[in-house]
């Protein structure tokens, strides 16, 4: 297991704190109240090893497949159904949501291979990543990779923690299955819009890991 380089400050940040609210628990309050001293350090403790588990990067062997759709995320998927998309297609589209919940690893993966055409971001609300508006209504960024059988928009939705979306590919970039895709920071969403034609491969409230789950076939 790994660090991800959007942690390493919020870690650092976390450890200094730990350290200092420890080192002024245990040197002022111990002496009078040593239960109040350890209940500070178990909780700030908690709070440390919470923050190196939300940027972990787990090794992992990914699943790579010329015509299969990988999970671009950890989580629950929690939509399966056909919408039409108002953003980029301007037409139906078959939806695959995964729900990402402050436990799960954070890291986004492209699902297929294939080049960029589309790249943009949209300001919005912080409704509960599950929210049925959350899709269309909260903060978001989408990617859409150009795939040889079809193109697929790939969704980062910020969720009610969620404030911060990074997006690491731009317009005419070439993208390998699997590769980072982005990071989305305490809780989200992201939603693939897939070809009618997609063979999916998953199912409600499956859990999935990025990288490795095969959520269908083009």
């Amino acid at each position: 297991m790994t660090i991800h380089r959007e942690g390493y400050r919020s870690i650092l940040i976390s450890a200094i704190l730990f350290a200092v609210i420890n080192l002024a628990s245990f040197s002022f309050i111990s002496a009078y109240f040593a239960w109040i001293s350890w209940l500070i350090f178990i909780v700030t403790l908690g709070l440390l090893l919470f923050m190196i588990s939300f940027f972990r990067v787990p090794r992992r062997k990914l699943m790579l497949g010329s015509n299969l759709i990988i999970a671009p995320a950890d989580g629950k998927v929690v939509v399966i159904e056909e919408v039409y998309d108002e953003e980029y297609f301007k037409d139906k589209r078959l939806q695959v949501s995964i729900f990402m919940s402050p436990a799960n690893v954070h890291q986004n993966r492209n699902p297929v291979t294939g080049e960029v055409v589309y790249n943009q971001y949209h300001k919005g609300k912080y409704l509960v990543a599950w929210h049925p508006k959350s899709s269309t209504e909260n903060e978001r960024h989408s990617v859409v990779i150009r795939h040889p059988k079809g193109e697929i928009l790939v969704k980062q939705i910020a969720g009610a923690l969620a404030k911060r979306i990074v997006n690491y590919l731009s317009v005419g970039q070439k993208v390998e299955q699997c590769g980072e895709l982005g990071f989305i920071k305490f809780g989200s969403r992201v939603d693939l819009l897939l070809p009618l034609d997609a063979k999916i491969s998953v199912k409600l409230n499956e859990v999935v890991k990025g990288g490795v789950t095969v959520l269908g076939s083009l």
